[in-house]
């Protein structure tokens, strides 16, 4: 368990803060304490179906303050990753509206038309079709264009264990009928995702502390930037994933509950109602 306050603290959305449309236990009271304290916040999330103002509107929902600057998606990732490193590129977005509208706001140019595409961006897409699958195939092949992801989630989790595909599928659909691997992922454990995170908070990797629910995304962006990291139990990963999880991969912290992340001491004073915890503190790293 965290003997230690960090500078900021980045936080998974789903999972980690709520699930589905309810607050985790802790979650509140946590977050009210780090605006009290003053301490960073960023909210992470690879789901490329919602941009700012709607997680805004969701955590506001939940009694969560939050400015739209404080959320970084997979959206907002990927068209800082496309201005940076490809201006003026044309993009065949396989996409759901949020990013489509993000792409036009920020003025990216996008095209239906292989002879126009620079760059194929797949992403969550529920209304994929074989036709969109044959626009992707042609740019690959015709203009030698770029395949790139928002995600390389398998599935998107929801309440009582149901889950759909995620955009894992589209970008294997793509690479196994072209040839063509994806070059870029803009979503977590992506150091793309990383760079836009550690841009919004001026800060170095060992003082922040990454929260979240999966081990191969959450904790593993944490592990690769060697920042600490805290796993907690409440969405993906249980403890047996733990303990199939090579060395070098592992959680600084297993918490039971997001609000773990403050030291017990800490929790303590403040009088904070707690359950047992079964929190197990693993080798710690920091940069």
């Amino acid at each position: 368990m965290p003997e230690r306050v960090y500078d900021a603290y980045l936080f998974d959305l789903d999972g980690t803060i709520y699930l589905g449309e309810e607050l985790l236990p802790g979650a509140l009271q946590l977050l009210t304490h780090l605006r009290e304290t003053r301490r960073r916040v960023v909210f992470l999330s690879n789901n490329p179906t919602l941009d700012r103002a709607m997680y805004v509107a969701k955590l506001t929902k939940l009694g969560i303050q939050v400015a739209p600057e404080e959320v970084v998606n997979s959206v907002v990732s990927m068209v800082a990753w496309l201005r940076r490193e490809h201006p003026g590129k044309t993009v065949y977005p396989i996409a759901e509206q949020p990013l489509i509208t993000a792409l036009q706001d920020a003025g990216i140019p996008t095209s239906s038309d292989p002879d126009e595409i620079d760059i194929v961006l797949a992403s969550y897409d529920r209304g994929f079709d074989y036709s969109k699958l044959q626009i992707a195939f042609d740019a690959l092949w015709k203009r030698d264009a770029i395949l790139v992801a928002t995600n390389l989630d398998r599935y998107c989790p929801f309440p009582g264990g149901r889950g759909e595909p995620d955009a894992a599928a589209i970008v294997a659909a793509i690479e196994a009928c072209t040839g063509v691997s994806c070059v870029a992922n803009a979503g977590k454990p992506s150091v793309i995702m990383l760079e836009t995170v550690m841009a919004t908070l001026g800060l170095r990797p060992e003082q922040c502390l990454m929260t979240g629910d999966r081990l191969y995304t959450d904790v593993k962006m944490a592990v690769d930037a060697r920042m600490d990291s805290a796993l907690v139990l409440t969405g993906d990963a249980d403890l047996d994933s733990v303990a199939r999880t090579a060395a070098a991969d592992q959680p600084t912290y297993i918490l039971d509950r997001v609000d773990h992340v403050i030291p017990a001491a800490v929790r303590h004073q403040l009088g904070w109602s707690d359950v047992p915890s079964k929190s197990l503190a693993v080798g710690h790293r920091t940069a």
